[in-house]
């Protein structure tokens, strides 16, 4: 049952929603289309089916992202720096139990909507809690990078504290961290806006506690999205991405920039060496987001998949502009000291995944999505075969859009392939999304089920599938 106070509501077909006006402007690609900011919270409890739903799936589909409440100025406004608005469908038994959307409750969201604080310890000049959604230690956390501390969430996804998982402290964490399946580990790259001259190795295990964190030095503080793990190491990337003063006195929202003079190198720390051990390889510049795994080779080698841009944050004050995007294979060569970079695909792309059942071991498929920052449109969902270097292509038609695809597997020890693909799809069309379930061995066929939501799930950054096991009772 909603019990907030709203604005305006709409019930229909087990459909409700609380209404907030959410200005916008046509001169801010990224507060319009299919990027504009809902108007509110939803609850959908009668969704519509077309095929079949599989019965393994039992858990959350959920995504988040940006759906800034109030814009101050739109010309400014920066993708990135939006309130978070996490989104989750629920599927049981083969049936969709329900689509709820909701704002991630922090201090500034709260005090918008005039609803009381939360609990918990704060960090950070901003709380935007908007980029990464996992469940962990028993519990669903929203997260960002370089500030705001994650937070926790109900099962119905509603903010229920902020936390550091089970630790006391109270420092920023980031939007990607990596899970060992052996160890139940979480390992992540920190970094934090006020604090520019170094970045933390973190680890957390299974029941949410630190049991590493390790200060890495750094210089112009490096915006450090996301990192990768093998079994033995973890990999940093000190890309030419960095804090800017210049940008932070212009005014900008979201003051990182391409920085020419700042060497791009990929560092590999051993998971519990000490930072003695650490050692830094050269790279050309470029810069990652994503990567999809990462593993070791019987000659000491270590094999990172990720996608590359040529460039990027180096002219658009509101989110990224248009780059040149690979999917690409690292190889950090120990006896050679070199970064040797394979293309698998050049083809503009994002969001990289992969079964995370092999997360540290060799891996042989690969997931992205088509991204075209300058003609947002109707866009494949891709498969790469990294055995064969074959491409697949599941297109949705003229007129969908789809978030990045989750690998669900059927059961814990089956093939790598054999799961399903869930991907948020929004369609230009009716203005609203829907949850697209994609036979993992039947890639390039009609989709298995399409289950339609009642909105428009903007296009935001990620998600995973919370399986109900991996949630306390």
């Amino acid at each position: 049952m909603i019990t907030e106070r709203f604005i305006g509501a709409a019930v229909s077909w087990g459909t409700r929603q609380i209404q907030r006006r959410v200005p916008y402007s046509p001169s801010n690609p990224y507060l319009e289309g299919a990027f504009a900011p809902v108007s509110g919270e939803t609850t959908s409890t009668r969704l519509i089916v077309r095929g079949s739903i599989p019965r393994e799936p039992q858990g959350i589909l959920t995504r988040i992202g940006p759906n800034p409440i109030q814009v101050e100025n739109p010309a400014i406004y920066h993708w990135f720096t939006g309130d978070g608005m996490v989104h989750g469908v629920r599927l049981r038994d083969g049936l969709a139990e329900w689509y709820r959307s909701r704002w991630v409750g922090t201090d500034s969201v709260n005090r918008r909507l005039d609803r009381p604080l939360v609990p918990g310890p704060r960090h950070g000049v901003r709380d935007v809690v908007n980029t990464n959604v996992i469940g962990h230690a028993g519990n669903l956390w929203a997260l960002v990078e370089a500030g705001a501390i994650p937070v926790m969430l109900d099962r119905e996804l509603n903010t229920v504290r902020h936390a550091y998982f089970a630790s006391p402290l109270a420092q920023a964490y980031t939007a990607h961290p990596h899970r060992d399946p052996r160890t139940g580990e979480l390992h992540a790259i920190c970094y934090d806006s006020m604090s520019r001259n170094k970045v933390r190795h973190v680890v957390i295990d299974s029941q949410g506690l630190v049991v590493r964190d390790l200060a890495i030095p750094v210089k112009h503080g490096p915006m450090i999205h996301d990192c990768a793990i093998t079994d033995r190491y973890v990999l940093i990337f000190d890309l030419p991405i960095t804090f800017s003063f210049g940008a932070l006195l212009r005014g900008a929202t979201f003051p990182y920039r391409w920085n020419r003079r700042h060497p791009a190198r990929v560092g590999l720390l051993p998971r519990t060496g000490a930072l003695e051990q650490l050692r830094w390889f050269e790279v050309e510049p470029c810069h990652i987001f994503h990567t999809a795994n990462a593993f070791e080779l019987d000659d000491g080698s270590v094999i990172v998949d990720a996608v590359v841009y040529q460039k990027v944050f180096d002219r658009s004050p509101q989110g990224l502009e248009a780059s040149q995007t690979r999917f690409e294979r690292w190889r950090l060569n120990p006896t050679s000291g070199r970064v040797e970079r394979r293309v698998y695909s050049d083809c503009k792309q994002e969001f990289p995944r992969s079964d995370e059942r092999r997360a540290t071991r060799p891996h042989r498929y690969a997931y992205t999505i088509g991204i075209d920052v300058e003609h947002i449109g109707p866009q494949p969902v891709y498969r790469h075969d990294l055995e064969t270097g074959r491409v697949l292509r599941q297109d949705f038609g003229g007129r969908y859009i789809p978030s990045e695809a989750v690998f669900v597997p059927r059961t814990a020890d089956g093939a790598e392939d054999d799961g399903w693909l869930l991907s948020y799809v929004y369609d230009m069309e009716t203005d609203k999304s829907a949850v697209v379930i994609i036979n993992g061995q039947d890639f390039e066929g009609e989709p298995q089920a399409i289950i339609q939501l009642p909105v428009r799930v903007p296009l935001t950054f990620h998600g995973n599938w919370i399986p109900d096991e991996s949630l306390m009772a």
